[in-house]
């Protein structure tokens, strides 16, 4: 028997109507019968219903009319068109006014069954296609609330998201310090976006991507001809950010030289373009992070002590995702519909013993490691669930889930897979510092960050 399901039917011949009504009710559905389209929409405007299957011609409104008028009453109603004098023109504007199936009378009792059941079905899963997209709208507008992508109800993050509103309105200097993976630069931002500041620029350099000459080029312009390939001046970071915030990401990746001319510009709040001699002062809010202990670098002399305190004014740290295993089920499903999305495709679901085995995971590599095995997971499954199997498949070590599934991708496609898949456990194995990960590779650092800009995994 089928799923039980109310219907409304309009049919202006007693004998048919009751025919209609006998056939879908022994079906175990609640059925509503009008011999008008009038008294139907009076009843439908205070109780709309999933189905209606409307006469085509009946004296007074027309089931065209019919169907127009419970379309704009409720558009996801789905209304089945039956006419004795069915013509292709008139099934085509039909289906052109909303209609969702055309059946031509005389039918018999077998075809209208098979063809409300087949809407039925259709309508099931929009029902729950709904709710869940309803229930995951509902949870992402509260836990994104005013912090952007930032996610969770964990007391760790929520205890980060009331700091975020104490220090927003200040111009404090602000150290993040966390795993790589566990979302510095969205917390910066948030701060950014919830500041005064929030209508100037917020700029961000990654520290630990450039060469030292690089670097100072880069955060304090160079005048034209001060170094070879210098053919104009360019504005650094600090100028381009000035009146914003200026966010600098992996700061304890920077020169013992770096640290000095960044110290004075903390200070001073003023500068000198490289290979230039004007000094230009900016008023900008810094925001620093990094994945490495600065304290002990500076007990190591590898850090400036006093660099350290003018960053370290407001210390923010961040929790790893082990430490989080609630949020776990509300990024996934984040990530899945944020993928789904971005190529306009239903979203995947997970089965529940796959959460539970993701919630165990230690993730070394933290929301980012997540986001993209959520990622693979999502472009190898050839499922809509995915089930605890495929996950145990792909989290259990890069040895053993690097190449799978990746035979049935196009070769284009397989290769930057495995590629990210050995960038991912190289930086594993080395524990992110990205230099060490650059020598297991065997290639330039410059090389890894490019190739890492290149896969998001920055």
């Amino acid at each position: 028997m089928m799923e039980s399901m109310k219907i409304m039917i309009v049919e202006d011949n007693a004998s048919m109507r009751m025919g209609l009504v006998e056939s879908l009710r022994r079906e175990g559905f609640e059925v509503h019968a009008f011999s008008d389209g009038e008294s139907a929409l009076k009843f439908f405007k205070q109780k709309p219903l999933p189905l209606v299957i409307t006469d085509l011609k009946m004296d007074g409104m027309s089931g065209m009319d019919v169907l127009e008028q419970v379309k704009t009453i409720q558009p996801q109603t789905a209304v089945m068109v039956v006419s004795a004098f069915g013509t292709v023109d008139t099934a085509v504007h039909a289906m052109r006014k909303g209609a969702a199936d055309f059946l031509t009378k005389p039918f018999s009792p077998e075809e209208l069954r098979f063809r409300v059941g087949r809407l039925v079905e259709k309508i099931r899963q929009e029902i729950i296609l709904t709710r869940l997209k309803e229930e995951n709208e509902l949870l992402q507008g509260e836990l994104l609330r005013s912090y952007g992508a930032m996610i969770g109800t964990s007391q760790g993050i929520k205890k980060i998201f009331n700091l975020i509103d104490r220090v927003a309105l200040e111009d404090s200097t602000i150290l993040i310090e966390g795993e790589s993976g566990t979302g510095k630069e969205l917390v910066a931002r948030a701060i950014h976006q919830k500041s005064n500041r929030h209508d100037k620029p917020f700029v961000k350099v990654n520290c630990g991507a450039l060469s030292e000459n690089l670097l100072e080029s880069e955060l304090f312009g160079h005048e034209k001809g001060a170094f070879t390939g210098a053919i104009k001046r360019k504005k650094g970071r600090f100028e381009l950010a000035d009146g914003g915030t200026l966010f600098l990401d992996e700061i304890g990746d920077i020169s013992q030289a770096m640290q000095v001319r960044l110290l004075r510009v903390m200070q001073e709040r003023e500068f000198e373009r490289v290979g230039g001699e004007d000094t230009i002062a900016v008023n900008v809010r810094i925001i620093a992070a990094t994945h490495r202990s600065l304290s002990k670098m500076v007990q190591e002399e590898k850090f400036r002590e006093d660099l350290f305190y003018r960053l370290r004014v407001i210390p923010i740290s961040l929790p790893p995702l082990r430490e989080r295993q609630e949020d776990i089920p509300l990024l996934v499903h984040h990530f899945l519909n944020q993928y789904a999305g971005t190529r306009g495709q239903s979203s995947k679901q997970i089965s529940d013993e796959a959460m539970e085995t993701l919630k165990k995971h230690t993730w070394p590599g933290n929301i980012r490691e997540l986001q993209n095995l959520i990622e693979r997971l999502c472009v190898i499954s050839e499922n809509e669930i995915i089930d605890d199997a495929m996950i145990n498949q792909h989290i259990t070590g890069p040895s053993k889930s690097l190449m799978s599934g990746f035979e049935n991708l196009p070769l284009e496609q397989a290769l930057e897979a495995f590629e990210k898949g050995i960038i991912m456990a190289a930086l594993k194995k080395s524990n992110n510092i990205k230099n060490q990960a650059a020598k297991l590779l065997g290639i330039p650092t410059s090389s890894l960050y490019y190739k890492m800009e290149k896969f998001q995994l920055l």
